[in-house]
């Protein structure tokens, strides 16, 4: 027995001395140290030795036992050491190396545009209101004075989801919401989600507006020219040119178109203003007091202007964009732009 104790030392030194990795370490230290191991099983054995040897092969059992224990302790921070440093090493950051580019993200050309507006509109007065987009045809046409029979109602074309039901057209029954919900004086700007079936190069079945009006005693139309004038000069700068033209809108009387001139040729004539001089940007007019018959107000003590535009259209002219669908085809050359 004492031969085959000196074999399982020289094998077991050897064993735990040479183990690579920690898995390594731990299976030489089962198969020597283990409750199954190679000392155990001479431990048991120790009952088949004589009396006189006995007590002198303990001893050394349980010498090589703490012996194979430090060695194995020893060795094992050893292993833990060099797989950390080869770990490290592995995950090592150059530090020189230059840094991912991270693309920041921005706003969308037409939000920039009708934060814009609504900022130029806040610093002049006016609140800001929203409303659904789904609406009833009372608050898209009939509180707007367009009876059930209008052939005004065929300037737009409607998506139309029942008989009473419909995407709105414009953001103009944000209007007549507020003038329901609340008492002259109101200065209120609406921006928003429009639908139209309409779509090429200059339309958008989809598309944005800003709605604007004014009510209360002894407003004029020299109020709205003065109004939208300052709006102008603060979005297109104050050397721009504007002009006001007689027009028909069913909610206005009077009612006037609004042209600036043309941003690209500065007047002179293009083929974007096709050789006028001018763009139209926006539509305006009285209230007519139909309308304010609809929101119970009195029309013979109170009097108000409204206007609305296109997002898209400003944004063209701002940008210098010649197609609208390029807001909308999210192409990443395109938005990055802005």
């Amino acid at each position: 027995m004492k031969e085959k104790l000196e074999a399982i030392a020289a094998d077991g030194r050897q064993a735990l001395q040479s183990a690579a990795t920690e898995n390594d370490l731990q299976q030489a230290r089962v198969r020597y140290l283990g409750k199954k191991g190679e000392l155990t099983t001479l431990m048991k054995g120790l009952g088949s030795v004589s009396a006189e040897e006995r007590p002198g092969l303990g001893a050394l059992l349980n010498q090589l036992k703490d012996q194979l224990e430090e060695i194995f302790q020893a060795r094992l921070a050893i292993v833990r050491d060099e797989e950390i440093r080869l770990r490290l090493e592995r995950e090592r950051v150059d530090v020189t190396l230059p840094g991912r580019v991270r693309f920041t993200g921005s706003k969308h050309p037409i939000t920039l545009v009708m934060e814009e507006i609504c900022s130029i509109f806040t610093a002049l007065g006016f609140g800001i209101a929203e409303g659904p987009e789904v609406e009833k045809d009372f608050y898209n046409f009939e509180a707007l004075n367009f009876p059930k029979d209008h052939p005004a109602r065929d300037m737009q074309d409607t998506f139309f989801v029942s008989e009473d039901v419909l995407l709105r057209t414009h953001t103009s029954p944000v209007q007549v919401r507020t003038m329901l919900q609340h008492a002259p004086p109101v200065r209120v700007i609406a921006p928003g989600t429009v639908y139209r079936r309409d779509s090429d190069i200059t339309h958008s079945p989809m598309f944005h507006q800003v709605e604007g009006f004014l009510v209360d005693r002894h407003v004029t139309f020299g109020d709205l020219k003065g109004i939208l004038t300052a709006f102008i000069s603060q979005y297109f700068g104050k050397s721009i040119g504007v002009r006001f033209r007689p027009s028909f809108f069913p909610f206005t009387e009077p009612s006037a178109e609004v042209d600036i001139q043309c941003v690209i040729c500065k007047g002179s004539g293009c083929r974007v203003c096709k050789g006028s001089g001018w763009l139209e940007i926006l539509g305006s007019g009285m209230i007519d007091p139909e309308v304010f018959k609809s929101v119970n107000y009195d029309p013979d003590i109170y009097s108000g202007f409204a206007f609305g535009m296109g997002i898209e259209r400003i944004a063209m002219l701002k940008y210098g964009v010649n197609d609208l669908r390029l807001f909308f085809e999210n192409d990443v050359r395109f938005l990055r732009q802005f």
